[in-house]
Protein backbone atom coordinates (compact mmCIF):
# COMPACT_ATOMS: atom_id res chain seq x y z
CA UNK A 1 0.00 0.00 0.00
CA UNK A 2 1.46 3.36 -0.95
CA UNK A 3 1.51 6.38 1.34
CA UNK A 4 -1.27 8.00 -0.71
CA UNK A 5 -3.52 4.98 -0.21
CA UNK A 6 -2.85 4.89 3.54
CA UNK A 7 -5.95 5.71 5.55
CA UNK A 8 -5.30 7.24 8.97
CA UNK A 9 -6.84 5.32 11.84
CA UNK A 10 -7.13 8.23 14.28
CA UNK A 11 -10.83 8.84 13.75
CA UNK A 12 -11.85 5.17 14.01
CA UNK A 13 -13.43 3.84 17.17
CA UNK A 14 -11.29 1.89 19.61
CA UNK A 15 -13.27 -1.26 18.80
CA UNK A 16 -12.45 -0.92 15.10
CA UNK A 17 -8.78 -0.22 15.87
CA UNK A 18 -8.61 -3.28 18.13
CA UNK A 19 -10.30 -5.49 15.51
CA UNK A 20 -7.81 -4.31 12.88
CA UNK A 21 -4.88 -4.98 15.22
CA UNK A 22 -6.23 -8.42 16.18
CA UNK A 23 -6.50 -9.32 12.47
CA UNK A 24 -2.93 -8.14 11.93
CA UNK A 25 -1.65 -10.22 14.85
CA UNK A 26 -3.57 -13.26 13.57
CA UNK A 27 -1.89 -12.81 10.20
CA UNK A 28 1.55 -12.51 11.80
CA UNK A 29 1.01 -15.68 13.84
CA UNK A 30 -0.31 -17.55 10.79
CA UNK A 31 2.65 -16.51 8.62
CA UNK A 32 5.17 -17.49 11.28
CA UNK A 33 3.48 -20.87 11.76
CA UNK A 34 3.54 -21.45 8.00
CA UNK A 35 7.25 -20.63 8.07
CA UNK A 36 7.70 -23.48 10.54
CA UNK A 37 8.36 -21.41 13.65
CA UNK A 38 7.43 -22.83 17.04
CA UNK A 39 4.76 -20.66 18.72
CA UNK A 40 6.44 -21.21 22.09
CA UNK A 41 9.45 -19.37 20.66
CA UNK A 42 7.68 -16.24 19.41
CA UNK A 43 4.31 -15.69 21.10
CA UNK A 44 5.81 -13.86 24.09
CA UNK A 45 7.64 -11.49 21.72
CA UNK A 46 4.47 -10.29 19.97
CA UNK A 47 2.81 -7.07 21.12
CA UNK A 48 -0.62 -7.14 22.72
CA UNK A 49 -3.58 -5.98 20.64
CA UNK A 50 -3.58 -2.62 22.44
CA UNK A 51 0.18 -2.19 22.01
CA UNK A 52 -0.20 -2.84 18.29
CA UNK A 53 -3.00 -0.26 18.10
CA UNK A 54 -0.67 2.28 19.73
CA UNK A 55 2.13 1.38 17.28
CA UNK A 56 -0.27 1.80 14.33
CA UNK A 57 -1.52 5.19 15.58
CA UNK A 58 2.07 6.30 16.18
CA UNK A 59 2.99 5.19 12.65
CA UNK A 60 0.09 7.25 11.28
CA UNK A 61 1.45 10.29 13.10
CA UNK A 62 4.91 9.70 11.63
CA UNK A 63 3.41 9.40 8.12
CA UNK A 64 1.43 12.62 8.62
CA UNK A 65 4.71 14.40 9.42
CA UNK A 66 6.49 13.47 6.22
CA UNK A 67 7.83 10.17 7.53
CA UNK A 68 10.27 11.85 9.92
CA UNK A 69 10.88 9.79 13.04
CA UNK A 70 10.13 11.81 16.16
CA UNK A 71 12.70 12.73 18.76
CA UNK A 72 12.13 11.49 22.29
CA UNK A 73 10.22 14.60 23.44
CA UNK A 74 7.89 14.57 20.42
CA UNK A 75 7.47 10.80 20.66
CA UNK A 76 6.41 11.23 24.29
CA UNK A 77 3.85 13.89 23.31
CA UNK A 78 2.50 11.72 20.48
CA UNK A 79 2.10 8.74 22.79
CA UNK A 80 0.42 10.87 25.47
CA UNK A 81 -1.96 12.29 22.87
CA UNK A 82 -2.88 8.74 21.81
CA UNK A 83 -3.73 7.99 25.46
CA UNK A 84 -5.82 11.16 25.68
CA UNK A 85 -7.65 10.41 22.42
CA UNK A 86 -8.22 6.75 23.34
CA UNK A 87 -8.41 6.35 27.14
CA UNK A 88 -8.75 2.57 26.77
CA UNK A 89 -5.15 2.51 25.48
CA UNK A 90 -3.66 4.41 28.43
CA UNK A 91 -2.06 1.36 30.06
CA UNK A 92 -0.52 0.23 26.77
CA UNK A 93 0.78 3.75 26.08
CA UNK A 94 2.45 4.06 29.48
CA UNK A 95 3.88 0.55 29.20
CA UNK A 96 5.43 1.51 25.84
CA UNK A 97 6.71 4.82 27.20
CA UNK A 98 8.44 2.87 29.94
CA UNK A 99 9.99 0.26 27.64
CA UNK A 100 11.02 2.69 24.89
CA UNK A 101 12.37 5.31 27.24
CA UNK A 102 10.29 8.01 25.57
CA UNK A 103 10.40 10.81 28.14
CA UNK A 104 10.14 14.54 27.58
CA UNK A 105 13.48 16.33 27.64
CA UNK A 106 14.07 17.98 30.98
CA UNK A 107 11.94 15.49 32.94
CA UNK A 108 13.35 13.64 35.93
CA UNK A 109 13.24 10.35 34.02
CA UNK A 110 15.04 11.91 31.07
CA UNK A 111 17.71 13.38 33.35
CA UNK A 112 18.23 9.99 34.95
CA UNK A 113 18.80 8.42 31.55
CA UNK A 114 21.42 11.00 30.62
CA UNK A 115 23.33 10.71 33.89
CA UNK A 116 22.87 7.01 34.41
CA UNK A 117 21.02 7.65 37.65
CA UNK A 118 17.44 7.23 38.68
CA UNK A 119 16.49 10.80 37.94
CA UNK A 120 15.70 11.37 41.61
CA UNK A 121 17.21 14.36 43.37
Amino acid sequence: MSTNEHLPRGRASLEVLRAEAADELDTIVHERLLAGEDPWDFMDDLPTVDELVVYLLRADNINENGGRRPGSARDYRVLRQIALDHPGLTRAVWRLIGTQGAHPEGSAASAGRRTGGTGAA
